[in-house]
């Protein structure tokens, strides 16, 4: 699909709601009270901040979990802004009730940051004027709060789920085998098995298979990473390690402050801004499902195993840049949220951006500066081959396959963010 018909389809989708609450009507305000409300800070960027505090301080041990608690808290301030009743001003309502639903979704999910929540609740809802705008608003976003949660239950995305036992099959030519040096069980099998939000299932878009161990594509992939990924390489540059450095850490946390950036330039709606929250990670909550269906379809072995072990020139003794993590290689699954996050900020905000400074908690020191979300991608399929945990071909199909799953949530946005 075209980028510019995948960003017509996306605005399409998410313009129910921004157009009810574009079609009713402000009653107007003195000049003191106007100048008030538009002084007050941003309630979409304070939320957006106190959701990353949140799931920082307090989120699950999986990153898929945390996907879900933005997803479903999100999802629930959408839902709650989208209609803002007859006779009540505009931003009083749709500011009470977007707070009140992260507030109220987050405080299901996230239980432990009581206090904090409670605490952020009642310093957004002090600068609302009282009033009915105010009330409703509050009683909106707990209603679709209460919705929302109920709605993913039993979802398979809590972490015991996430993490369920996978039974190692026997040694083999291409099957993966736990890695060194920890050799630890396989991780994320549980997503395969979880259920989606927009997708049918967890199959729907499954890769098709790896190259074949005596491809040239392979030979060539394998090639590349025992030369670039190594410990010792002697021919990867500052640069190229620095960029898998950088790039090594959660997907979740680099991304927040690109979807921040894209938050807070957005001239759009307080619905249609927490839409873009929502179905960023919808869409990724649906990728790392699809991510895990074809890992385990296939369970390519990885590069540590091929090339320590392999049949092409073996090396008992290679050590990968970056320790390799518990799950098969193809794809890679940095790469599949990469794809699937510049796929929904490219259809809700443009493919580029003014410039906007990133940092990486597994990078202390360096700040690099982005002005397209594809250069992210792009990163992401370099670092992961200098990491020495992925073949160029896991890249490259994991950014295929994120950038799929995030069409079909652009395409099926309705099902989430029509009138119901």
């Amino acid at each position: 699909m075209h980028p510019l018909t995948t960003r017509r389809s996306a605005l399409r989708a998410l313009g129910s709601a921004a157009l009810l609450a574009a079609s009713v009507t402000v009653p107007s305000a003195t000049a003191a009270v106007a100048g008030e409300r538009t002084s007050r800070p941003s309630v979409a960027l304070d939320w957006y901040d106190l959701t990353a505090a949140t799931i920082a301080a307090a989120g699950a041990a999986t990153q898929i979990t945390n996907n879900r608690t933005w997803a479903i808290s999100w999802l629930a301030a959408a839902r709650a802004t989208r209609e803002v009743p007859p006779g009540v001003d505009r931003r009083d309502f749709q500011d009470a009730a977007l707070a009140s639903a992260v507030h109220d979704a987050l405080l299901a999910l996230v239980p432990s940051r009581t206090q904090e929540l409670d605490a952020a609740l009642r310093t957004t809802l002090d600068r609302v004027p009282g009033g009915p705008a105010k009330s409703k608003g509050v009683a909106a976003g707990a209603r679709q709060a209460r919705l929302a949660v109920a709605s993913r239950e039993g979802d398979g995305l809590d972490p015991a789920s996430v993490d369920a036992p996978f039974t190692v099959p026997p040694a083999a030519p291409g099957v993966w085998q736990p890695t060194p040096p920890a050799y630890a069980p396989a991780a994320q099998y549980g997503n395969r098995l979880a259920r989606p939000f927009l997708l049918d299932g967890p199959d729907q878009y499954r890769l098709p298979a790896p190259p074949a161990l005596d491809s040239a594509r392979y030979r060539a992939d394998l090639a590349e990473v025992r030369a670039y990924g190594a410990l010792d390489s002697t021919v990867r540059t500052a640069l190229q390690t620095e960029t898998a450095t950088f790039w090594l850490g959660s997907s979740l946390t680099l991304y927040t402050e690109p979807l921040r950036v894209a938050l807070a330039r957005s001239p759009r709606s307080v619905p249609a801004r927490a839409a873009l929250v929502a179905l960023f990670h919808i869409a990724l909550v649906d990728t790392q499902i699809a991510t895990s269906d074809t890992k385990y379809a296939y369970l390519r072995w990885r590069p540590v195993t091929a090339i320590r072990a392999g049949t092409i020139d073996p090396d008992p003794d290679w050590t990968p840049l970056h320790v390799t993590p518990a799950h098969p290689d193809y794809p890679s699954g940095h790469n599949t949220y990469s794809g699937a996050a510049e796929t929904i900020l490219t259809g809700l905000t443009g493919p580029r951006t003014a410039p906007f400074e990133l940092t990486s908690p597994t990078a202390p020191g360096v700040t690099r500066t982005y002005t397209a979300w594809s250069q992210l991608s792009q990163d992401n399929e370099d670092a992961r081959v200098h990491s020495g945990i992925h073949t160029r071909s896991a890249d490259v199909a994991g950014l295929a396959l994120g950038k799929r799953v995030a069409e079909h949530g652009l395409r099926n946005a309705e099902r989430l963010f029509g009138v119901s």
